[in-house]
């Protein structure tokens, strides 16, 4: 049986990191999330979420079939908390995806549980092949060496899977007790230096270089931090501002129709 994971061989890894946005905090703002289905190469991408930093909330996983279903996608979700009434394959379900979205809560638990469940491995593998990693607050952190988390109730340094060097800060604008835990981090070398997101701001890395950033709302910035002399320096990156979604293209409507009646098919039934 060939490898799911084979046929994006020669992809450069990808990730996607947001200090908040997305369909959890934005819902009438569409632009990140529109952004992250274009770094996928495929016409219909599918896109898989992985709500495991929520508890695997309800209420996230129908936001995000909200925001996605209707696109010219093919949405999934896994949910660790549910294997046992609701077994997937995993490595063969993410190997075979084009974007892995990560939602937001626990970045502790979060990685906690993957390890448990040999996630870390296989999301490695996964970014390895050019599959598109992506992620919000913990989704976002979790791929760096370092984030600041607020899992035990007060922000605090915490390590991450490493795919990307240095250290991440979330919520950079929204939740304003993070930036001084951070900023004194970096200025006394617990945390390696790195980046402050906004909400509504995000990182493209293309392998472990930051290639772009980009915003959904202006003001929204990301922040390079490093330390000079045992303080901590702040350098704003001003981001691409994304278009809104254009609403004038009359064939729009239609593709998405054709996609619906088309997945309905698949299922072997038919639309009423």
């Amino acid at each position: 049986m060939p490898d799911p994971g084979a046929r994006r061989a020669g992809r450069t890894p990808t990730i996607f990191a947001m200090g908040g946005g997305g369909f959890t905090m934005e819902p009438g703002n569409p632009a990140l999330d529109d952004y992250i289905r274009s770094l996928a190469p495929a016409r219909e991408p599918k896109v898989c979420l992985l709500p495991t930093a929520g508890g695997d909330s309800e209420d996230q996983i129908r936001r995000f079939h909200a925001a996605f279903d209707d696109q010219l996608c093919v949405a999934t979700h896994i949910s660790l908390f549910r294997l046992g009434t609701r077994p997937v394959p995993l490595r063969e379900h993410l190997l075979g995806q084009d974007v892995i979205y990560v939602g937001g809560g626990s970045m502790i638990n979060l990685l906690a549980l993957w390890r448990a469940h040999g996630f870390d491995a296989i999301l490695r593998e996964a970014w390895q092949a050019g599959i598109v990693l992506a992620g919000l607050s913990a989704g976002s952190m979790c791929w760096f060496e370092w984030g600041v988390t607020r899992s035990i109730g007060r922000p605090v340094p915490a390590r991450g899977l490493g795919f990307l060097p240095g250290s991440n800060s979330v919520h950079y604008d929204g939740e304003r007790e993070r930036r001084p835990v951070y900023l004194e981090a970096v200025a006394h070398g617990d945390v390696p230096p790195g980046w402050g997101v906004d909400d509504g701001a995000g990182l493209l890395f293309r392998g472990t270089r930051l290639a772009e950033v980009v915003a959904s709302r202006p003001r929204a910035r990301a922040h390079r931090v490093h330390a000079v002399a045992g303080e901590a320096v702040e350098e704003v990156i001003e981001p691409r501002l994304l278009k809104a979604r254009p609403h004038t293209d009359p064939r729009a409507p239609l593709a998405v129709q054709e996609m619906r009646d088309l997945r309905a098919a698949r299922r072997g039934h038919r639309r009423g």
